[in-house]
């Protein structure tokens, strides 16, 4: 069994859209959102995963089997999965038979994490593409909460990780740098995106961080589903 978020209408939030944000933004693929996370980010747009202050967590978890989180998924008839959260580690164990049965029906796997948890090690071998995103001070997470030395040094060795930094101010991006020196990850690995839970904030960040990536050679992400969607769950 895993935990899943629901949608507003009580589905589970499994859905078709595409990549909004790292690397393969604008591919079509199955989103699979896990519920639960380790962190407390100030920032987070998804806090119905696990803020149980504010949101009822019987309203907003559903607990599904392997087997009708798979039918949901095939159904929609698109081989590319991105599992997301909440932070979808702390059920890796639970989630290891599905990552088994999905990728011997020729799917392409990546998972959003923030860096924090170690998977198992078969987990890990199951995953074509780690989108890490390792959180920094604008967060709110303590540094000891938040910068996991063995967690980094695990996904940093993988060369399927991308690590992907959520940008408010312009001093955070010299935080990322003392991190990425500090771990010695390589530049081409690293994605600076704005953090923007409306249009008008994606673009007034967006214009000046998109400047600084250009300077300093970093790869820079767009969030397409708050361009697009607003942030409109389930989009």
């Amino acid at each position: 069994m895993l935990q899943v978020s629901r949608q507003p209408n009580g589905q589970p939030e499994i859905f078709y859209s595409i990549q909004g944000e790292g690397v393969n933004v604008g591919i079509p693929a199955v989103f699979l959102r896990l519920a639960l996370c380790n962190l407390r980010c100030s920032w987070c747009d998804t806090r119905y995963t696990w803020d149980w202050e504010q949101y009822d967590r019987d309203k907003e978890i559903i607990k599904m089997s392997l087997e009708e989180i798979e039918g949901s998924i095939i159904k929609h008839n698109c081989n590319h999965l991105v599992i997301t959260g909440g932070e979808p580690l702390v059920q890796h164990r639970q989630l290891m038979p599905l990552l088994k049965s999905l990728k011997n029906k020729g799917f392409y796997i990546e998972i959003e994490t923030n860096g924090t948890i170690v998977p198992d090690v078969q987990v890990g071998r199951l995953i074509d593409q780690w989108n890490v995103s390792p959180k920094i001070e604008n967060s709110g997470n303590s540094l000891s909460c938040r910068e996991i030395l063995e967690a980094y040094e695990f996904f940093r060795d993988l060369t399927s990780t991308y690590f992907k930094y959520v940008i408010q101010r312009e001093d955070d991006v010299t935080e990322v740098q003392r991190i990425i020196d500090k771990y010695n990850i390589s530049q081409d690995k690293v994605i600076l995106m704005p953090e923007a839970r409306d249009r008008e904030t994606l673009l007034q960040r967006g214009q000046w961080l998109a400047e600084l990536c250009k300077d300093k050679g970093y790869k820079f992400s767009n969030r397409l589903q708050v361009f697009l969607w607003d942030g409109k769950r389930g989009a």
